[in-house]
């Protein structure tokens, strides 16, 4: 697909370029090929840039290319967030959208793509000219552990938007009967990158094997819990966790306990450049959530990743993963868990034809492709707009 400027996005995410990659990272940086696409990070609130203490004191706009196609505004002191009142809030965010749409228009776009991440930007359909709108679901945004309904305010963003894009067949099922133009494309993987080999950095290089290995944030959504026994049932397996450690509101006393395992590894946040070289040098790759109401919904970003180096993955019986038993090994108790990890450490595990059934499957999942088919749904959608507002000319001749 070549890259048609007369197209242009505007991107509204919760979050900034330069924060923990995300499946938007992924979606955007490569939709920017097709079309420019100008991603807008979240403002500051008003005292961020209008106080002397603040941390954006009278900051202007700043506007920076982090690859070709893709420009990220990072809003300054004109267009601060209110959250109240309303009025200044919708205000101000119009002034931020304003500024995108000119950016794209003088690189000629003649039609803008809404491009919504969040239902909380459901406000942005009425605040700025454009000719299609879509809304990408990549998580159940309630984040709750429990099944609550759609709220009515991501339904009626659900219902007005022109195209939507979920990431998971659970969230299909429970939000794709809104809309009818609701497609599903799930997470993928730049495939090289994690396919191809790379020396291992030397604090992995330090960790004996066998490797028992996480990437990915440390965050409330792992079985911490089932982690720390499994290290203690196996002392001799070297459990290592590589990511940040976020919101682990109420387990941080599981995080301390494996900080003092012997055998437990935490080597922080990489960059995520740096991701594919910690994974390839991993023994078993491991995706231990807890299964509940929340994660049933999430289609794992490290999933395709894990696969596409061969590795062995044991998972949760999460949703996502459930038909996958041919090329992940699912456990739910600690026995299972248990003889999962020992099996994947046999050398029949990492046949030849085994290593490449995962690599199969990671392939069928590379981001080029995936992103192919997210701008294709939108450009149809544009074609679908397009079509409906031009005027039916009236038949000629007799009959």
């Amino acid at each position: 697909m070549t890259c048609d400027t007369s197209v242009g996005a505007i991107a509204l995410v919760p979050d900034g370029w330069n924060h923990i990659v995300m499946p938007r990272h992924q979606v955007l940086k490569r939709l920017a090929r097709r079309f420019p696409v100008v991603w807008i990070e979240p403002a500051g609130g008003w005292r961020d840039y209008w106080l002397p203490s603040g941390p954006q004191f009278m900051a202007r706009d700043r506007w920076t290319s982090p690859v070709a196609g893709l420009e990220v505004m990072a809003p300054g002191w004109t267009h601060p967030r209110f959250m109240r009142p309303r009025w200044l809030g919708a205000l101000t965010l119009r002034s931020r959208l304003a500024a995108a749409r000119r950016r794209l228009v003088a690189q000629g776009a003649k039609r803008i793509v809404l491009y919504l991440w969040r239902d909380e930007f459901a406000g942005a359909l009425d605040l700025v000219d454009h000719d299609v709108s879509c809304y990408h679901i990549d998580d159940e945004y309630s984040f709750d552990e429990r099944d609550v309904p759609t709220s009515p305010r991501e339904r009626a963003l659900l219902e007005r938007v022109d195209q939507v894009i979920v990431h998971s067949p659970a969230l299909l099922a429970k939000k794709g009967g809104v809309n009818p133009q609701t497609v599903l494309v799930p997470n993928g993987v730049d495939y090289q990158s994690y396919a191809s080999p790379l020396a291992a950095f030397p604090d992995l290089e330090a960790v004996p094997h066998p490797r028992i290995g996480y990437a990915g944030v440390i965050k409330k959504q792992l079985d911490l819990a089932l982690l720390l026994r499994l290290a203690d049932a196996r002392p001799h397996y070297s459990f290592v966790l590589v990511g940040p450690i976020l919101n682990v509101a109420g387990k941080e006393a599981l995080i301390a306990q494996l900080k003092q395992r012997r055998n437990v590894f935490l080597l922080g946040g990489k960059p995520s450049e740096d991701l594919p070289a910690y994974v390839q040098h991993f023994d078993v790759c491991l995706m231990c959530y807890e299964v509940n109401d929340y994660t049933k919904y999430i289609y794992p970003l490290k999933l395709n990743e894990y696969l596409a180096t061969g590795h062995p993955t044991i998972a949760s019986p999460i949703d996502a993963v459930k038909s996958l038993n041919a090329v992940v090994t699912l456990a739910q108790t600690d026995v299972q868990w248990l003889e999962a990890l020992d099996k994947s450490l046999d050398a029949s595990a990492h046949s030849p034809a085994l290593v490449e059934a995962r690599r199969a499957f990671a392939r069928m999942h590379e981001w080029d492709a995936l992103v192919d088919r997210i701008a294709r749904h939108v450009l149809d959608a544009l074609e679908r707009k397009q079509a409906a507002t031009q005027p039916r000319t009236a038949s000629g001749g007799n009959h």
